[in-house]
């Protein structure tokens, strides 16, 4: 990803993050994230990190194809790992928003 998306996409959560209290119509109001947003950033952390581990696996075993099983057998543990840490966020997220 080119340094002109990062920058645009952080200029564009900057500007809804900051724009909330500005449009409000009560003078006290603060930002609230909810539990679905969180749950958003959860799964879209999970992916991103996943797909990671994914594509750093199938570039090493096309790199050494002798040890594919081993890279697949820890790709697997380390995507299960990611996995439950995300249901478990999930979990927070959707509990204790509201």
């Amino acid at each position: 990803m080119s340094r002109f998306v990062k920058f645009a996409w952080l200029l564009a959560a900057a500007f809804v993050t900051l724009s909330v209290p500005a449009m409000a119509q009560d003078a006290t109001a603060s930002i609230s994230f909810s539990g679905a947003f969180g749950a958003g950033i959860v799964l879209l952390g999970a992916g991103l990190g996943i797909g990671r581990i994914g594509a750093a696996a199938v570039e090493s075993m096309a790199r050494q194809p002798e040890v594919a099983g081993d890279i697949r057998g820890a790709m697997i543990v380390a995507a299960a790992l990611i996995e439950g840490a995300t249901f478990f966020a999930l979990i927070v997220c959707m509990t204790s928003g509201g």
